[in-house]
C-alpha cells in the first residue's frame, strides 16, 4: 500500500512538473522575433486562431494551447485586434495576453512617401483598412475638413516619425492621431513663429520642404535651396522646380527634365504656374522642414549641381552667373559620359 501511495505521489509530481513545463516553459517554434495573430470584427476568434495556428506552426503544442484557452474563457473575452506571440513565450503567458485583450500596436514608420496613393498603400499594409477606401477618404474634402486639410494638403498631416497605433484603428482615428502629432510638432521649437516671420503658413512651409527634400540629400545646403524657392515665391517668379514636374507626370524615374516634360498641364507644373503647387510633392523629413524655417536670408535665385559631382550645388544671384555654372557642369558631365562610353567599348 505504501509503495502504491509512493508511486502515485511520484506520478502526480511528474505530471505536475510536465504540466508546469508545458504551460510555463517556452512554447514557440521560432527562436527570434515575433509572430502575429489577427482577429477581425466579422470573424470567430476561436476559429481564426485555430486556422492561423495550423498555417503558421508558431506553437509547439497548439492542442494544449486551445485546451487552456477554452478552459479560461478566452473566446468569450477576446476582441478584434492584433496579438503578438514573442519568441520563448509560454502558453499560459499567451493565453493571459489574449484573455486580457493585450493587443500589439502597429509600429508605423513614416519616411518619405510621394503621393497620397503611396501613403494609402502603406497604411493598408499595416492596418485593417482597405487601400481603395483610404484613397477615397483622402479625396473627400468634406471628410477631411475636420483635420484642416483638403485632398491636396492631406499629406501635411504626415510628419515622418515612428508611431504606435492599434491594428483595428480606422482611417479617421489614424488621422486624428496624426493631426495631434502634427500640431504638437509645429508648437515645438518656435516653429509657428518662424513660419509667421517668413509670412508663410505651416502647410506652405511643408510644401516648400517637400521640394527641397527632392532637390538635395545634403542637409547642410537645404537652407540655401529653400532660400532660392522662398526668394522666387516672394518675387512672383515661377518656382521652376524640376521635382514638381516629375510629380505632375507621376514619373519619378525621370533623371533629367526635358523641354517636352515642361508641357505637362498640371497645377504642379511650377514652370508654367506661378506660386506654390497646391500641396506637397512628398513627405519631407523634420530636418528639411526645419531647414526651410531656418533658411538663411540670401539673394539666391538659381542653383545647379556642382561640376565635381559631389551632390552639392552652386548658388547664384544672377542668371548670367547661373549659366556659367551650368555650362561648367554640362561640360564636365559630357566629358565624363564620353570617357565612360569609351571605357565600355
Amino acid at each position: 500500500m505504501k509503495k502504491i501511495i509512493k508511486y502515485s505521489f511520484v506520478v502526480v509530481v511528474v505530471l505536475a512538473v510536465v504540466g508546469a513545463w508545458l504551460l510555463l516553459g517556452s512554447a514557440t517554434t521560432f527562436e527570434q522575433g515575433s509572430k502575429y495573430f489577427f482577429v477581425t470584427a466579422d470573424a470567430d476568434g476561436k476559429n481564426a486562431f485555430e486556422a492561423q495556428l495550423a498555417s503558421n506552426n508558431a506553437l509547439r503544442y497548439p492542442s494544449i494551447f486551445m485546451m487552456v484557452a477554452n478552459a479560461t474563457g478566452v473566446w468569450e473575452k477576446i476582441k478584434p485586434g492584433r496579438f503578438e506571440l514573442t519568441s520563448g513565450e509560454s502558453i499560459l503567458g499567451f493565453v493571459r495576453k489574449l484573455r486580457n485583450n493585450k493587443q500589439a500596436s502597429v509600429k508605423l514608420v513614416l519616411n518619405k512617401e510621394r503621393t497620397p496613393q503611396d501613403i494609402a498603400g502603406l497604411l493598408a499594409q499595416q492596418f485593417q483598412i482597405d487601400s481603395a477606401g483610404i484613397v477615397a477618404f483622402f479625396s473627400n474634402n468634406e471628410a477631411l475638413a475636420p483635420f484642416e486639410v483638403d485632398s491636396n494638403t492631406v499629406t501635411t498631416l504626415f510628419i515622418p516619425d515612428t508611431y504606435y497605433i492599434n491594428w483595428t484603428t480606422s482611417i479617421e482615428k489614424i488621422l486624428q492621431r496624426l493631426k495631434k502629432e502634427r500640431d504638437a510638432f509645429w508648437d515645438k521649437k518656435d516653429r509657428l513663429n518662424k513660419a509667421n516671420a517668413l509670412q508663410l503658413t505651416p502647410n506652405q512651409i511643408y510644401t516648400i520642404a517637400s521640394i527641397v527634400e527632392e532637390e538635395t540629400n545634403m542637409n547642410d545646403e537645404k537652407g540655401n535651396v529653400a532660400s532660392v524657392y522662398i526668394n522666387r515665391y516672394r518675387k512672383g517668379m515661377p518656382l521652376g522646380a524640376d521635382p514638381t514636374i516629375k510629380y505632375a507626370l507621376r514619373d519619378f524615374s525621370i533623371k533629367r527634365i526635358l523641354f517636352g516634360h515642361l508641357e505637362v498641364k498640371s497645377p504642379y507644373n511650377t514652370y508654367r504656374n506661378k506660386g506654390l503647387p497646391p500641396g506637397p510633392i512628398c513627405t519631407p523629413s523634420k530636418t528639411t522642414i526645419d531647414a526651410v524655417l531656418n533658411a538663411p536670408n540670401t539673394n539666391y535665385l538659381f542653383f545647379v549641381a556642382k561640376d565635381d559631382f559631389s551632390g552639392y550645388h552652386k548658388f547664384s544671384e544672377t542668371y548670367a552667373e547661373h549659366q556659367a555654372y551650368a555650362k561648367a557642369y554640362q561640360q564636365k558631365l559630357d566629358a565624363y559620359m564620353a570617357q565612360k562610353n569609351n571605357t565600355s567599348k
